[in-house]
């Protein structure tokens, strides 16, 4: 069609989705608020030199009415009453069936940080979800059989595309590539907003990587205009909102208020929000150090206030506040593992619900049961605790940044871990697979871009390991690289191109001296 170029393959029942119709709804969108989100993408950079330069983060000053005026969100929308219990995972042909088969309230049907972004996993994620909708999906492997069961019974859907910065470089629009959120946004809504419809919900979705209220805005301009193009009645999509980078936090009413009449609220995205506290002050010396990632707890005096002023936040204006990741996956092998492990889901679980979250996120069918019982124990016969305004609670732009009070160590055991993670990670991401098994913890790009980025600011701080005395260097990482890959090789599948591939990936976003904003940059450029 005119202007829209499709520069990936069109494979089996491709031609389902990409049909003229969907695209050029697609590219209708690409054309009206393209060139806004590179504005958007352009001041995000303007301010990441501000922070460089010596700034800090803060309530905005511009927004204040918004913050002391009164008005709240739209009511919570049909399948997103009750949210007590919500399954993370990409949107395969078997994830589909069993996260929604799973028990849990809500799954989160990734195209985002569990999915790593090849063009068939793209498409056919959207054929997936289509077939779903239609009740046309099965899978069978190693002799298993898996079918939905009855509607009622299923997580209600709701659809992470990807961040404002990936483009979809396998749909062309007028000579550029189109942006991912469009795209991944606009073929789920083209195909299956009605059937939503027709089922009694409706086309909701979670957004992630946000760093401002002006990115708020953008989302719901698409959302009126998308709702208007296919006659959808306005405020009938919902959204909630990860807060997962550090300039978020700074302004989740106005991103609330922005989103309004489409919001469902906001969730805790604990992980990236880690990654983007290292990277928005990483050259700031040790004031903005974290310990190794293992050992930054929820209990963390900045995390502490991150998450309650998001539960204050989100109930003051009658939204939902959707806890983070338990991502551990249970083992059939140890039973010691899983007691360990069980008792750190449960004790987080507990946190959670005791500080007034009205759900929470497991990453594995397993743990639904757990986290369902503990906010059972809470909740009760009620389906949130929108009611539970936490008016106790006071959070100053100070508490916020007060990273530097964190405990925990640097250890050698800690950068091995990361070293590790990262490699293992980023070879499956290049092979097509976004949510991976990684000693018994689902890891995605967020921890990836964790274990990098923490690697970065310990070279350029000059880090002595807690354990062995040794200064975190270019040659030290290098070494533990080559021994890591050593235990790695002896391992079945090891796949030498695959795992080259991902060395030289990480070598590039963890030791060059320029700082990649997010790995999955230069390893979409990687990928056909």
């Amino acid at each position: 069609m005119d202007g829209v170029e499709i520069t990936g393959p069109v494979l089996d029942r491709f031609d389902e989705i990409l049909t003229p119709e969907a695209l050029a709804f697609v590219a209708a969108l690409q054309r009206e608020f393209g060139p806004r989100r590179l504005d958007l993408l352009r001041a995000r950079q303007e301010r990441q030199a501000e922070l460089s330069a010596g700034g800090t983060l803060d309530f905005l000053p511009e927004t204040a009415h918004v913050r002391e005026s009164e008005w709240t969100v739209a009511p919570p929308a049909p399948g997103l009453v009750d949210r007590r219990v919500e399954i993370t995972g990409p949107v395969d042909r078997k994830m589909t069936i069993n996260a929604l088969n799973s028990g849990a309230k809500v799954w989160l049907a990734d195209f985002e940080d569990a999915n790593a972004p090849t063009w068939e996993n793209t498409v056919s994620g959207q054929l997936n979800l289509r077939d779903a909708l239609d009740r046309a999906i099965d899978f069978s492997s190693g002799g298993k059989s898996y079918a939905l069961g009855p509607d009622e019974e299923l997580a209600t859907i709701v659809v992470r595309p990807r961040g404002w910065h990936l483009d979809e470089k396998h749909v062309v629009v007028d000579g550029s590539p189109a942006s991912g959120s469009l795209v991944d946004f606009g073929l789920y809504f083209f195909h299956c907003a009605r059937r939503q419809i027709d089922k009694g919900r409706g086309p909701y979705f979670y957004l992630p990587k946000m760093e401002s209220h002006l990115e708020a805005r953008l989302w719901n301009d698409v959302f009126v205009r998308a709702q208007e193009l296919l006659g959808v009645p306005r405020g009938t999509i919902r959204a909630t909102v990860l807060i997962e980078t550090y300039p978020a936090a700074f302004e989740m009413e106005e991103i609330l208020y922005e989103l309004r009449e489409h919001s469902a609220g906001l969730n805790a995205g604990r992980w990236d929000y880690l990654f983007s506290v290292i990277k928005k002050f990483r050259t700031r010396g040790r004031e903005f150090l974290l310990p190794e990632r293992n050992a930054v707890t929820m209990t963390a005096p900045f995390m502490r206030a991150y998450t309650e002023l998001l539960v204050r936040t989100c109930h003051k204006r009658g939204a939902h506040a959707i806890g983070g990741m338990a991502a551990f996956i249970p083992s059939r092998r140890d039973p010691e593992v899983n007691r360990v492990a069980l008792e750190k889901v449960r004790a987080d679980k507990t946190r959670e619900s005791g500080d007034g979250f009205d759900g929470s996120w497991v990453a594995h069918p397993d743990l639904v049961p757990i986290c369902r019982e503990v906010f059972d124990g809470v909740l009760g016969d009620r389906p949130n605790q929108l009611d539970r305004l936490r008016e106790d609670v006071r959070v100053t732009a100070e508490d916020l940044l007060a990273v530097s009070k964190t405990p925990g160590e640097i250890t050698e055991a800690g950068l091995r871990n990361n070293v590790d993670v990262a490699l293992r990670y980023l070879a499956a991401w290049m092979g097509g697979q976004g949510a991976v098994a990684i000693h018994n913890l689902m890891e995605d790009a967020a921890t990836a871009e964790i274990s990098r980025s923490q690697i970065w600011q310990w070279i350029h701080n000059d880090i002595e390991l807690a354990d062995t005395g040794a200064v975190v260097t270019r040659e030290l990482v290098e070494r533990i690289i080559d021994e890591e890959l050593d235990g790695i090789r002896t391992e079945p599948g090891y796949d030498e191109a695959r795992y080259a591939q991902a060395t030289a990936l990480f070598k590039e976003v963890a030791l060059d001296d320029d700082f990649a904003e997010f790995l999955t940059l230069p390893a979409y450029a990687r990928m056909p």
